[in-house]
């Protein structure tokens, strides 16, 4: 196992757990019984601020460690190939 091997395994291991977690501190997209209730509201004063909230900036951070989790996945498996 190379020395670069290495690193690109742990770093991805690191983005694995960081996805678990930031998934796991999202919220429902309905939150407990007011989203039940009250499942409109897509003109709120709330809604407007919703690029700004922490739960858009956890889900901006899925996304990007989602893309680094495939392609460190794509480079470990054509580096191991080799």
């Amino acid at each position: 196992m190379g020395a670069l091997e290495i690193v690109l395994t742990i770093v991805q291991l690191l983005a694995c757990v960081a996805i678990v977690l930031v998934v796991l501190f999202q919220s429902g997209k309905s939150s407990g019984l007011s989203g039940a209730v009250f499942g409109g509201g897509n003109e709120t004063f709330m809604s407007k601020n919703k690029g700004k909230s922490f739960d858009a900036k956890l889900a901006r951070a899925t996304k990007w460690l989602a893309a680094l989790f495939v392609v460190l996945t794509l480079v470990l498996n054509f580096i191991v190939k080799k």
